[in-house]
């Protein structure tokens, strides 16, 4: 039996098991896949990764683009890929700085409850290592809104103005939308109030993910120190002082945060503008990236790009 024969069923069986590891982790691990998908997607859409101190432990951050400064902030459970489907066109027209927030993606503190005092003070380091010297656009999704927020009401200096995106710093949410399901027909119906009811419908094994990861994931971790957040929220006069314009850009088929939410939030704001994004829900960057992109840039004051 010769050498080169042996090498060759060698890496005839490496790549097979190869193949059937991959297989294995699309069907099994379908979010840690598409999390790497999404993650890819930022740098071929040229943003490089960096990483910034802060108080929590090394952030994760993706940079590039050209033009003014915008910061995009993702939900809580989920990490900068979240923004992949929009990034490329976006960075056409700004520099982007892209954050996995505390405790999530690739950001310390991979263990342990995460308070929100880590959340906003990782935020303050990054924006202040990466996006100093110009104000900001910020655009937040979910707890990245909440964030958001808070940032224009404790540093307006750094601020322009603010998208929140399906989410918020004023109390209040449908309780009744279980984010850490416990079983497949749990998740499934958590997905059915997040999104639209004409979107194409989740796979049971993307299900059967949520509910393997729903103890462990960041959510569990914020869920865990929730007892720390109520500082970190703005009350109906706080709203009304805001000195930063702030555009609300709503999945109006959301039902763990409403439409009713984002008009409450609208009657307190000084400037304030709410764009709804029809048949959709509580991730419109992902849901319906193309339409979630032209209210984007309606809040913006822009137009939107040629399809």
């Amino acid at each position: 039996m010769s050498t080169s024969w042996i090498a060759g069923a060698v890496l005839l069986a490496l790549f097979v098991i190869g193949c059937l590891f991959v297989g294995w982790l699309f069907v099994k691990r379908p979010l840690e896949v598409f999390a790497w998908g999404t993650r890819r997607s930022l740098l071929r859409a040229g943003l490089k990764k960096t990483v910034v101190q802060a108080p929590a432990g090394p952030q994760t951050v993706f940079v590039g683009g050209s033009g003014p400064v915008m910061v995009l902030l993702h939900g809580a459970g989920h990490q900068a890929g979240t923004w992949a489907q929009v990034a490329h066109s976006l960075a056409k027209r700004y520099t982007l700085v892209i954050p996995d927030l505390a405790g999530h993606g690739d950001s310390a503190p991979s263990t342990g409850p995460i308070q929100a005092s880590d959340v906003f003070g990782a935020l303050e380091a990054v924006i202040t290592a990466s996006a100093r010297g110009s104000r900001l656009t910020v655009v937040g999704n979910s707890m990245g809104a909440w964030m958001a927020m808070v940032l224009a009401a404790r540093h307006p200096e750094w601020v322009e103005r603010v998208v929140a995106v399906n989410g918020g710093a004023l109390l209040g949410s449908n309780t009744r939308v279980n984010l850490l399901p416990r079983t497949r027909e749990e998740a499934r119906e958590s997905m059915a109030q997040l999104r639209d009811a004409s979107s194409p419908a989740v796979p049971d094994n993307v299900l059967d993910d949520l509910v393997r990861q729903a103890g462990t994931n960041p959510l569990a971790r914020l869920a865990a120190a929730a007892a720390s957040m109520g500082p970190w929220l703005l009350g109906e006069e706080q709203l009304r002082e805001m000195k930063v314009p702030v555009r609300l850009v709503w999945g109006a088929s959301d039902q763990l945060m409403t439409m009713d939410y984002a008009r409450k939030m609208a009657a307190l704001l000084p400037d304030v503008e709410l764009i709804p994004v029809e048949r959709c829900g509580h991730i419109p960057q992902q849901e319906a990236p193309e339409r979630f992109e032209i209210a984007l840039l309606k809040a913006l004051g822009e137009a939107a790009p040629a399809r």
